[in-house]
């Protein structure tokens, strides 16, 4: 009896080291290669405890109805040339792990090393040119991880945004040309992020951060936000809540900007033996935003503080076939921003300076107007059909429009100069081409490994 009983005790002292063992991963379990802005893959073919390399590989052709003479496309983040086989991405890097201490860093090559860093306009304030700095870096951070429930995580450097639901990485999206709500928001933070999962299905995520994709602080105070996520035990549905407050207005440091970004997720059909649909699933994202102080009102403005908000929504709908080799994606988006504080310039800042980031040599000449109340309203439509062989690479074709209520994107006389050489001698009757719709078909090869 004594025996039995020493057994039974240490058997359940057993089970007790063997639990105190167990790793707590956050979303175990659950199925993430479906939803859009996550990595389709299941697993990675690089198996390593201290560094898990990352590869992606990201090229297009895209041509424009417009068919601009200087091949240049504006109002995007994802394409930078018409008519021409452009790398626009090759990133390279990883994560690295030992005894708690993490780090990842991940390069970026290719077109949006110019596009991206285009849009942050914060290195004019001091010396330095951080637009070069960065320009080569996507994510760059370090950090250390407490084992705590189901793990805390504190970094510090340059991370991804959530704000628009989109990855930065187009292999991670349902979509190539992004709709105007990701597009319009930011792509990147430069700061300090807090991860904290309470439970498998939970993670809070504060942020002390430089600013609305800046890479420096344009006033004094930094921004501040954080990004809520859920997913369900069953896979079948995730819910994200971001969320930021900052000074993001050069030189007004009275004037403060809210952004409010939403979505949800769902699966709504799961048949993953099916040779005929085998998957279903619809993303919805809703944006509220507005600036206030400083000479602007979010709303109800008048001519002396006139109106400065952000409204916009985007969906689309997407339909796996032949055991998800196949898959067709369906949607698009709306967006309002008067003050036109968050829309991408097409001929670069709308200010006299010239900008030495920007690809064109006439913004200082011909900026596109952002005046406190100047309205700007965008739709924007796609359909696509994916080819995926293999978990690691995906063939694209996408039909995209997109229009918008002044003229906005580049068209036949593109936005460079009359004969669409930077090194032409301007006429002086000149102006950037631009109209008020697009037609655009995308082919992209994707890679990720």
């Amino acid at each position: 009896m004594k025996n039995i009983s020493i057994l039974v005790f240490s058997y359940f002292i057993g089970l007790g080291m063997y639990a105190q063992k167990v790793e707590r991963i956050p979303f175990q379990g659950i199925d993430q290669t479906w939803q859009n802005g996550s990595d389709r893959r299941d697993s990675s073919v690089f198996k390593n405890k201290y560094f898990s390399p990352t590869i992606l590989i990201d090229v297009n052709y895209t041509h424009s109805g417009n068919n601009p003479n200087d091949n240049t496309v504006v109002g995007s983040t994802a394409l930078a040339r018409n008519n021409e086989m452009t790398l626009s991405s090759a990133n390279f890097g990883g994560d690295f792990n030992y005894q708690n201490a993490r780090a990842r860093i991940m390069t970026q090559f290719g077109t949006r090393s110019t596009v991206v860093p285009r849009n942050d306009y914060s290195p004019y304030k001091g010396q330095y040119d951080l637009a070069t700095v960065y320009r080569y870096l996507s994510e760059a951070y370090a950090g250390y991880h407490i084992n705590k429930w189901y793990g805390i995580n504190i970094d510090a450097g340059m991370f991804m945004s959530y704000i628009g639901l989109n990855s930065y990485y187009q292999a991670e999206n349902w979509e190539y040309q992004a709709s105007f709500t990701s597009d319009n928001t930011p792509w990147f933070f430069n700061g300090i992020r807090i991860q904290i999962f309470p439970t498998k299905n939970l993670k809070i995520e504060p942020w002390i951060i430089n600013g609305w994709q800046s890479y420096g602080k344009f006033n004094r105070m930094p921004g501040f936000g954080g990004s809520i996520t859920y997913m369900s035990d069953n896979s079948n549905l995730k819910l994200i809540s971001n969320n930021y407050y900052g000074t993001d207005a050069a030189g007004i440091p009275n004037r403060k900007r809210f952004h409010s970004d939403n979505s949800i997720l769902l699966r709504y059909l799961n048949r993953p033996t099916s040779k005929g649909v085998s998957k279903a699933a619809f993303s919805l994202t809703g944006d509220i935003g507005f600036e206030n102080g400083g000479g602007v009102k979010a709303f109800n403005g008048d001519s002396l503080n006139p109106t400065q908000h952000f409204l916009s929504a985007m969906f689309y709908n997407r339909v796996w076939f032949l055991n998800n080799k196949l898959a067709w994606t369906i949607g698009g988006g709306l967006m309002s921003n008067p003050g036109r504080y968050l829309v991408l310039y097409p001929t670069g800042q709308a200010s006299p300076l010239p900008n030495p980031n920007d690809p064109t040599k006439t913004a200082g000449a011909f900026p596109f107007s952002a005046n406190p109340g100047d309205k700007f309203f965008g739709w924007d439509c796609s359909s696509n059909l994916d080819w995926m062989p293999n978990q690691s690479i995906t063939f694209r074709i996408e039909f995209v429009h997109r229009q918008s209520n002044v003229p906005y994107f580049a068209g036949r006389g593109g936005v460079t100069s009359q004969t669409g050489y930077s090194t032409t001698a301007l006429d002086p009757s000149w102006r950037p081409d631009l109209v008020k719709a697009e037609n655009r078909v995308i082919f992209a090869v994707l890679f990720r490994l």
